[in-house]
């Protein structure tokens, strides 16, 4: 794992595409914001261990629910 420090407005590039920015900081919590091409899927974690069928719960309930929210967004 590699670990890094950024302050807030400051990134990381993943490859050439991907880029995360540290928004805010408080507390606890921390916003980032990813941009990322669209053919690139980005979802938090366990919302792709539940669509990958790893997570608790009704795996196909929630995938058909990550689905139509992905679809609303692209229209």
């Amino acid at each position: 794992m590699l670990v890094l420090t950024r302050k807030t407005n400051q990134s990381i590039m993943i490859g050439d595409d991907v880029e995360v920015t540290v928004l805010a900081v408080s507390r606890d919590k921390i916003r980032l914001g990813i941009t990322a091409p669209k053919n690139v899927p980005v979802y938090r974690k366990e919302v792709y261990l539940s669509m990958k069928g790893e997570g608790s719960g009704d795996d196909e309930d929630a995938r058909e629910k990550v689905g139509d929210a992905l679809e609303e967004l692209g229209s």
